[in-house]
């Protein structure tokens, strides 16, 4: 037997077993780099969908305080307040009280002088003083002619005519009599007195000061307050118009005495809710006898309502607001959004109470995203670490473990 086609057919088969090897690792590369493609764009666009889903901060509602408070600005006034204008023309002949100056009810404050209405005085007294001379001789000529038509020396119709005149003339004294009374009563608007005990609080005139006669603004000579007491007044949203009438409890607080608490108790309220701003005007009333309140200023008003049973108290950040009424977003257990309406008890700005539609295990989106709808998809942030825990770092005495 000859070797020799062995040995040539040797060579061949070891061609095709690495032409084999070759196609079978092309093809095994082939399908390793499709493999990895298709994961890599699976996990860009799992990543692209996650990114895609707008990410909130939830927040679990907590019981509302037991005794919850309500606190508003307002504005304190004198109990009393009084401008004082003038009432005849003149020019201000002295005054005896400034601004701050205590005054009694009837103390003078001021003089007027008017020449005017002196001459137009003496010129009703002349007249009465003529119309009662003619009036007298009316009424003796009346006399005298009644006694001729006795003995028939005068008809009756004379008589008449005098008895008429002396009436005549007498209206004419009585309504003289009234010019002169109206003038003395003018004359006695020249003494500025105060209308009641109070303080004077403006004073807009001075010695020789032309004064007219009105009542338009700015045109006061003083103004009385009475601040013994003071009126607070605030506006109270209309959530709270119910909660606030009258006989409530409140303090007062004033930027010039801080920490200082004043008593108030709500007077009177106006049973009205402005149409413009949503609020019931309330007044209130504090005693001020030790004077240390300022009327005309700015107040805090703090109120203490009573408690709302079963309220939760949530961001106010968390409302939704729109056509639909009033409403919050909460997460379902499959990250979806439900949308759920509340009705509210009370707001204090910051935070708002809720009376009802929402439950304590609900959980709240703090500010939900722009056009949130029921079903919406949602990605929950982290919670974030608890304020003044410090937080591991993995270093000990200066290295890191």
């Amino acid at each position: 037997m000859s070797v020799e086609p062995i040995q040539a057919r040797a060579p061949g088969r070891g061609l095709r077993s690495i032409a084999i090897a070759l196609v079978v690792l092309a093809a095994v590369v082939l399908v390793g780099g499709i493999a990895v493609r298709a994961l890599q764009s699976r996990q860009l666009r799992q990543r692209a969908e996650a990114q895609a889903l707008p990410t909130v901060v939830i927040v679990v509602p907590r019981k509302a305080e037991a005794v919850p408070t309500l606190e508003l600005p307002g504005r304190t006034e004198a109990y009393a307040s009084a401008p004082i204008y003038a009432r005849v023309s003149g020019y201000l002949k002295a005054w005896y009280a400034d601004i701050g100056a205590s005054v009694k009810s009837g103390q003078l404050l001021a003089e007027i002088e008017t020449p005017d209405l002196d001459q137009q005085l003496r010129q009703a007294q002349a007249e009465l003083a003529n119309a009662r001379a003619n009036a007298a001789l009316a009424e003796t000529t009346a006399k005298r002619w009644q006694s001729l038509l006795a003995s028939d020396s005068v008809s009756r119709q004379e008589v008449e005519e005098k008895t008429s005149d002396l009436a005549a003339k007498q209206a004419a004294v009585n309504a003289l009599q009234a010019n002169v009374e109206r003038f003395q009563a003018l004359k006695g608007f020249t003494r500025i007195v105060a209308p009641f005990d109070g303080v004077v609080t403006a004073r807009s005139t001075d010695v020789g000061s032309l004064i007219n006669v009105g009542s338009a603004q700015g045109a006061e000579l003083f103004v009385v307050s009475d601040t013994r007491k003071l009126r607070v007044y605030v506006n109270v949203p209309q959530n709270y118009a119910t909660a606030v009438g009258r006989g409530t409890k409140a303090t007062v607080h004033v930027p010039e005495r801080p920490g200082q608490p004043y008593a108030a108790t709500v007077e009177s309220t106006s049973r009205a809710i402005n149409a413009a701003s949503g609020t019931m005007l309330v007044q209130l009333m504090a005693d001020n006898a030790a004077a240390e309140l300022l009327p005309g200023g700015f107040a805090r008003v703090r109120f203490e309502l009573d408690a709302t049973s079963g309220a939760l108290t949530i961001p106010s950040s968390a409302l939704i607001f729109d056509k639909a009424g009033l409403r919050v977003a909460t997460v379902a257990a499959e990250d979806t959004i439900v949308l759920k309406p509340v009705t509210l008890a009370r707001d204090d700005g910051a935070t708002v109470d809720v009376a009802s539609g929402l439950g304590a295990t609900d959980r709240v989106i703090e500010n939900p995203p722009d056009g949130v709808a029921d079903g919406d998809r949602v990605r929950v942030a982290a919670a974030a670490p608890k304020t003044g825990a410090p937080a591991a770092t993995g270093k000990r005495n200066g290295r890191t473990d």
